[in-house]
């Protein structure tokens, strides 16, 4: 069989991401990028779009002219116009759409805390990543040319799968006390165990009870695209969880800081319960933030529990492989040196061992934080300048608390930021609101001034941001309104439950066992 098509539909892609990077560098879209606040991507809008444009239009042209023969030349090839379609829809909604749609937002102002309705409602380009995908798929269908290469989907969620490893350390774990290992590895297990019976009880299929758990059971998105294969989940089933996570947390992000203020909980309380009860990380962060929007603890305990969650992933993945084999195969039992070499994913694998060698230093000192290291070692020109101290000194009365303003009396003195201390306390007064925004922007500078993101890191990172968008919208292309009246309601009933369950039950256990101290 012959893959490839003669359509020009490749080329084209090809000359329009040229046309894209050109009218970038030479200033013809300034205007644009200045509104939706896009500069710092400039950079990359011309690397991307040369570096691809200029294959598209190689292998293009070999379609539309080329003699094309039965082979692996051709399957590969043949992957080619799909996978340019796919980047450039991705291009469009991760560099235009996903900005517009956070410039609109914000034009209504806050609506919980300072965060705005994209944020609140998670409008980002992961989300609108897979919406395009189903549009197009659903309103104008598969063009048969891209039919092959929209299958690469996948290939790029797994590959950013592997690079999320890259992102965390061992440091982060030994930092994270005793509490957050017991409350999160209860409450994940559960919550994924309890997902699986009930999921059996209502006889969804296992891919779906699969995928299900890992997402409701560990950290929402990433939870559910690096399970996704290990039960060769449906793309169908991978949206639904997806959904499901995306919806729960928006309406975590409302409640959770009620019924905190009903309970009157502290600090270390609310964070243990929000970075508990609430799957999204995005939305943790949110829920923290409202609950104490004039300091950073909260912020800090949630993320702490927040992350333990992603640490616990792998052992997560590796459970469902087993679980998915003995349910799949009907073994009375399972050779799990077999499933490990047999069933377990390649990609997870690529995790684990991203993180392990993350843990030695490799890509960023051992004791980063998402890449980021605190180095407080600055030149002159990132010191304070003189009217940027006078203008904080201008406005100290306004602060209220007495460690804020000690910690702005070693600021002013030094001129920097002089420990990581230092540096909560700067943010919380930040958060809190109490001063101009002028003076918030110059300590924000101040902040960022202390940390260093390693140059390996934030490559890894664009990396990852661009596999995810690619990879979302790929899977969006492949659910079909079909397959979603045929998938039911289930996975909402599921995981509404046991997220409803798990909340409750974290909550009770944060008043009966965690203080203000861990």
């Amino acid at each position: 069989m012959v893959y490839t098509q003669k359509h020009p539909a490749l080329l084209i892609m090809g000359i329009l991401m040229v046309a894209l990077g050109l009218l970038v560098q030479f200033g013809m879209m300034t205007e644009v990028i200045k509104y939706l606040k896009i500069d710092k991507s400039i950079n990359e809008m011309t690397t991307l779009t040369y570096i691809f444009g200029s294959i598209a239009i190689i292998v293009g042209l070999f379609h539309l002219f080329g003699k094309h023969r039965e082979g692996h030349l051709d399957y590969y090839l043949s992957t080619v116009a799909g996978a340019t379609f796919i980047l450039f829809i991705a291009m469009v909604i991760k560099w235009f759409i996903d900005p517009y749609v956070a410039v609109l937002s914000k034009s209504f102002g806050p609506i919980m805390g300072d965060k705005y309705l994209h944020e609140v409602f998670g409008l980002n380009y992961v989300v609108l990543g897979i919406l395009a995908g189903i549009i197009i798929v659903n309103v104008f269908g598969i063009p048969k040319w891209a039919e092959n290469g929209v299958r690469l989907s996948r290939l790029g969620l797994k590959t950013g799968v592997i690079l999320l490893g890259t992102l965390y350390s061992l440091a982060e774990l030994q930092q994270l006390g005793g509490l957050s290992v017991i409350m999160i590895g209860f409450f994940v297990l559960g919550s994924a165990g309890l997902v699986l019976w009930m999921g059996a009880r209502r006889n969804i299929p296992n891919s779906m009870g699969g995928v299900l758990a890992a997402g409701i059971g560990v950290c929402g998105v990433s939870a559910t695209v690096a399970a996704a294969p290990v039960v060769q989940a449906k793309s169908v089933e991978i949206a639904y969880t997806i959904g499901t996570i995306l919806l729960w947390g928006v309406v975590c992000m409302f409640l959770f800081p009620m019924i905190g203020k009903m309970f009157d909980l502290g600090p270390v309380q609310f964070g243990a319960w929000a970075g508990t009860g609430i799957l999204n990380s995005a939305q943790v962060a949110g829920a923290a933030l409202a609950y104490q929007p004039d300091g950073i603890e909260t912020l800090k305990v949630a993320e702490i529990f927040n992350i333990t969650r992603v640490l616990i992933l792998p052992i997560i993945v590796l459970w469902l492989a087993v679980w998915y084999v003995k349910r799949e195969e009907n073994a009375p039992g399972v050779n799990l040196i077999r499933v490990m070499f047999e069933k377990f994913p390649i990609f997870v694998l690529g995790f684990i061992l991203m993180f392990a060698l993350s843990s030695t230093g490799v890509f960023s000192p051992a004791a980063h934080d998402h890449g980021k290291y605190f180095d407080n070692n600055l030149p002159v020109e990132k010191l304070l300048k003189e009217e940027e101290v006078n203008l904080i000194q201008s406005e100290l009365n306004t602060v209220q608390r007495e460690l804020h303003k000690v910690t702005l009396g070693r600021l002013l003195e030094n001129k920097k930021i002089m420990s990581l201390d230092d540096d909560d306390q700067i943010r919380g007064l930040v958060n809190s609101g109490v001063l101009s925004k002028p003076v918030n922007e110059i300590l924000k500078k101040a902040h960022n001034s202390v940390f260093r993101t390693a140059p390996k890191i934030d490559m890894f990172r664009k990396w990852i941001t661009w596999l995810f968008a690619f990879g979302l919208v790929g899977l969006g292309m492949q659910i079909t309104l079909a397959s979603i009246k045929q998938a039911g309601g289930q996975p909402l009933i599921i995981g509404g439950t046991v997220g409803t369950l798990k909340a409750v039950l974290s909550l009770v256990v944060v008043l009966l066992f965690v203080r203000e101290t861990i």
